[in-house]
């Protein structure tokens, strides 16, 4: 097993842990309106051409565009209107030439028709006839037949999280359910004999559970389902026991360790006693979040947090959340979203390790400002007065003040 601090960088890190986890096999249909945030498990293709019939684009008239041509304000076009296509219905009339028939947004054209010209750019003659004032091509103002999707065009490939406008393009096509894969289940086992559950009075020198919580929050943002395994006390044995449970009951397995050295060695231990290979990182080049263990047990992977509730989410979007991603099959990682801001105060930090530093942004004057929230990795709120983490990069002692900077929103 290695020893703890013999640091691998976050890159090197993620390279020999993410890679070896497998999409899980398993998959499930469920209708669309349920399958928000779901990761499909195959490639979706269109049963038919969209629009499936040629769709005036404008309010206006559908004309023969030959019948237009050369029209000018002082030298018109005259179009004799011989009838409407109401919306949501087929055209009943036919243009002969020099004819055209009223048209709706959306709506259809009439037979012989193949361009629709807009009402700002005609004038009622009487009550049969229109003035063009300006030509129209083929084709102008009209969605033509599979404009937007041909049949048997890929819409979604396998590996894709499903957003809102995704469900609509399904059910524009008549798609009403989809196969997804099974969300992930992730076993979350907190440890410590100062940590009790969040509805107990604390006793002295005792705390409340915080992350079971907020990983598990993370978890089913992420698309995963969080399985609560409850608190481990500092012994082998009884760690050892909501092990075995946490890998045999889950896809993922997290743990959140306590602060003191031999708890987390305790946790080291137990991790790689469980399978094969069993531990592959302990230790990264990063703060907060030193102490980190990154291990597949019989192929699942297993990650094991630093107890202090900062580290613990830090590190959560760094391998936790990513994990996830991989175990859902997801063809492109998951990215917070990021503002570039000003930095508003200095930041030092130690050559040779990633720090993360909660910041909250405000505005000044219009430009956005990333206010560093100073404090200690066992205080949660640090992050709760927090708007995300800046970076700063293992090759510098510092940002300072004054220097753009990337903020990764939470």
């Amino acid at each position: 097993m290695p020893e703890l601090f013999q640091v691998l960088t976050v890159e090197e890190a993620a390279a020999r842990f993410l890679p070896r986890i497998a999409p899980i096999p398993e998959t499930e249909v469920v209708p669309v309106p349920e399958a928000l945030g779901r990761v499909t498990a195959e490639d979706l293709a269109s049963p038919m051409d969209l629009p499936a019939f040629p769709r005036s684009n404008m309010d206006g008239f559908s004309v023969r565009a030959e019948d237009t041509f050369g029209a000018t304000e002082g030298l018109p076009a005259y179009v004799k209107i011989v009838g409407e296509v109401p919306m949501g219905q087929a055209p009943a009339v036919r243009l002969n030439p020099g004819e055209g028939a009223k048209a709706h947004t959306g709506g259809m054209l009439a037979d012989g028709a193949d361009a629709v010209v807009i009402v700002e750019h005609t004038q009622a003659v009487d009550a049969t006839t229109i003035e063009v004032v300006r030509p129209v091509a083929p084709g102008e103002n009209v969605i033509q037949v599979g404009e937007d999707v041909r049949k048997g065009q890929v819409l979604l490939a396998a590996g894709q999280r499903l957003r809102p406008q995704d469900l609509g393009g399904l059910t524009a096509v008549g798609i009403t359910a989809v196969r997804v894969r099974r969300r992930p289940r992730v076993t979350i086992v907190s440890s410590g004999d100062e940590v009790v559950p969040p509805d107990r009075e604390p006793g002295p020198g005792q705390i409340r559970d915080i992350n079971t919580y907020t990983i598990g929050a993370l978890v089913r943002e992420a698309g995963g389902i969080p399985v609560p395994l409850g608190i481990a006390p500092d012994r082998e044995e009884a760690l050892r026991a909501l092990a075995e449970r946490a890998v045999a009951e889950g896809d993922l397995a997290v743990f959140s360790a306590g602060s003191s050295v031999s708890v987390r060695d305790i946790t080291a231990k137990v991790i790689s006693a469980l399978g094969r290979p069993g531990v592959l990182v302990h230790g990264i080049s990063i703060k907060p979040g030193k102490p980190t263990i990154l291990a597949l047990v019989d192929e699942k992977p297993v990650v094991g947090l630093p107890g202090n509730p900062v580290s613990a989410m830090v590190i959560a979007g760094l391998f936790v959340l990513p994990a996830i991603a991989a175990l859902l099959g997801l063809r492109d990682p998951p990215h917070r979203t990021e503002v570039t801001a000003i930095l508003g105060k200095n930041v030092n930090s130690i050559p040779g390790r990633e720090d993360y530093v909660p910041v909250r942004i405000t505005r000044r004057d219009g430009v956005l400002t990333a206010e560093p929230v100073f404090g200690k990795s066992n205080l949660i709120y640090t992050l709760v007065r927090a708007d995300g983490l800046v970076k700063v990069p293992a090759d510098a002692s510092g940002i300072p003040a004054g220097e753009r900077v990337t903020v990764r929103l939470f």
